[in-house]
């Protein structure tokens, strides 16, 4: 199945990434790693991961404190936030 970013979530994606090479640019490769291995499951099952909002989905980072939350369409997967677990619900839930 295709998995798309809707653009705040590419610009949460990038952030998050820029944000862990100032700290240390191995975690920005850590976590683009665990990003990718979290869209190929996405591809094989979107289904897998709990819905945390009507038709919402989250699939969390194991070793961040990151969340993909997305949609599940007949011919793709909508990942509408790449979302810090600490940060407010409202900024993601104001896009469904």
């Amino acid at each position: 199945m295709h998995v798309r970013l809707t653009s705040p979530a590419q610009a949460e994606l990038s952030a998050a990434l820029e944000w862990y090479a100032a700290i240390q640019p191995s975690l920005s490769v850590r976590f683009l790693d665990e990003y990718e291995g979290l869209l190929e499951r996405l591809r094989d099952n979107p289904w897998q991961f709990p819905t945390v909002r009507n038709s919402i989905r989250r699939a969390g980072f194991r070793h961040f404190p990151y969340g993909l939350l997305y949609r599940v369409h007949p011919a793709d997967v909508e990942i509408i936030a790449c979302f810090h677990a600490r940060r407010s619900p409202r900024r993601w839930q104001d896009r469904t």
